[in-house]
């Protein structure tokens, strides 16, 4: 017999004597040495697992084809260290755990001391949680700072496509890393690079994506908990995870499970903050009042006597946006009653939201601020295009086709024109170009929003940066506006 021939032999009596963990499909598999292929699966557990058989063992499941234990990818490192902790056999881990990027990343810039206290913290947690900073705030090059940081092969996961270029660029600049180092998945290419952006969309659908890589970053993280996308976190091996946010908190309270999708929040800090140490734009936030017509304010109060009757004829306790859904939305599929509470409750929210007097007081800010850039926020696409067409300015939605909406944005970045009017398309995932006033038309109660809309003025410039909120007196809208701020619970 050759010295490889013995070599061989010897690897493969290795082999048969360990515990080897290795992927099948979607899963990663425990299989068993040959020593122990005939114990019962109980029997078996406490031989791999020992005093974590009984905690761990719910999460691995018989494959009696495959004469193994499937568990899920993210259990890994957990599996893993019960493993070794009990000691009973060899363990070998069929694929790379620790990918290592093929080139040094080098930081190019020096990071601001917020940047830098949230990195060791988030290094202290075992490069694992979630950090909250402002947008604007450099939540990009604080992911370049984890890359660096680890030096493993990365997947950034984006939740829209204008993401994936810009962090391809942000990354090449921020690390000095070679073009063909960082690749992009998703609106079509499908490059699989040491760093690769992807979006939440084709991670989800591409499970095979996830094994490649040794550190994961959630940009805008509070997409992860819907249920089909917190499936990429369940199907990632690493536990080596990076959230970014401006705002993680969601209605339905899912950002809950945040803490076990990626890691705990390890580091936040406020718009305010980083505006009085200069590190965003100092700024002011001015609510204006307008008043409804007397036309429309009485059918404003006769649409919310309408709604407000249904729910206290059938006793209901409407406490947040999801017992409105469930008693009133969904009922009203059924109910004639609850559909009428339902249209009445629709029609008094437009009429506070698009008040006519917006557009007057609207008017008033454009002039105001007639040499400088105004971005302007409404909850209505039918209002967006209402302002567009009164004062003859570009408008982006949903509807607008990807390279207008390019070019839009480009003459506003350019200044060829310093007003531009959106719904909530432009509130996340898409580069703005800096401005120093933004006008909140009408929006929602949500925190996020609000947190989004400010942000796109903080960029640090040397002038005082301004978001007006137009809100109408006495009506739901006041709450609205009170409610985004944190201010006040929530009713619908």
């Amino acid at each position: 017999m050759s010295d490889d021939e013995r070599d061989h032999e010897r690897a493969d009596e290795a082999r048969a004597d360990a515990v080897t963990v290795e992927w099948r499909g979607r899963d990663l598999a425990l299989v068993p040495p040959r020593a122990l292929a005939g114990l019962d699966d109980a029997a078996l557990l406490r031989a791999l697992l020992g005093a974590r058989a009984a905690s761990l063992g719910a999460r691995l499941r018989p494959d009696r084809r495959g004469g193994c234990l499937r568990f899920r990818p993210s259990d890994f490192a957990e599996v893993k260290a019960a493993l070794l902790a009990a000691g009973s056999r060899p363990v070998r881990v069929a694929f790379d755990e620790r990918p290592a990027l093929p080139f040094t990343p080098r930081p190019t810039l020096e990071p601001r001391p917020y940047q830098e206290e949230a990195l060791i913290t988030w290094r202290a947690a075992g490069s694992r949680g979630v950090v909250i900073l402002p947008t604007g705030a450099g939540k990009t090059f604080l992911g370049a700072l984890a890359i660096a940081d680890v030096g493993l092969w990365t997947l950034v996961v984006v939740p829209t496509i204008d993401l994936l270029g810009q962090w391809r660029r942000a990354l090449g600049e921020a690390l000095g890393a070679p073009a063909t180092a960082i690749g992009v998945f998703g609106g079509g290419d499908h490059e699989i690079a040491p760093i690769t952006i992807i979006t939440y969309e084709s991670a989800q659908l591409r499970p095979d994506v996830l094994r490649h890589f040794g550190l994961l970053v959630f940009d805008e993280c509070h997409h992860l908990p819907a249920p089909t996308y917190r499936q990429i976190a369940e199907g990632a091996y690493t536990p080596l995870r990076l959230g970014l946010s401006a705002t993680p908190e969601r209605a339905d309270q899912e950002h809950l499970a945040l803490e076990r999708l990626i890691g705990p929040e390890v580091y936040r800090r406020h718009p305010q903050e980083l505006a009085a140490a200069r590190y965003l734009a100092d700024y002011t936030v001015e609510r204006l009042a307008v008043t409804l017509s007397d036309a429309d304010r009485a059918r404003y109060e006769a649409d919310r006597a309408t709604y407000r009757g249904f729910v206290a004829r059938r006793h209901l306790v409407i406490a947040s946006p999801e017992d409105f859904q469930r008693k009133v939305l969904w009922a009203s599929a059924r109910d004639p009653e609850a559909r009428a509470a339902m249209l009445a409750w629709r029609e008094s929210r437009a009429l506070a939201l698009n008040a006519p007097a917006k557009l007057t007081l609207l008017e008033e800010i454009f002039a105001r601020h007639r040499d400088e850039r105004v971005l302007v926020f409404s909850e209505y696409n039918q209002l967006v295009a209402e302002v567009s067409e009164r004062f003859a300015i570009p408008q982006i939605t949903h509807r607008t086709a990807a390279e207008e909406r390019r070019l839009i944005l480009e003459g506003f970045r350019s200044g060829r024109f310093t007003k531009l009017v959106t719904g909530r398309v432009l509130n996340e995932g898409v580069d703005i170009p800096d401005c120093g006033v933004a006008v909140i038309v009408s929006g929602n109660a949500t925190r996020r929003e609000y947190i989004q809309r400010l942000g796109r003025v903080l960029r640090p410039k040397a002038t005082r940066a301004t978001l007006y909120e137009l809100v109408t007196e006495g009506t739901t809208e006041e709450d609205v506006a009170q409610r985004r701020k944190g201010q006040a619970r929530s009713r619908p």
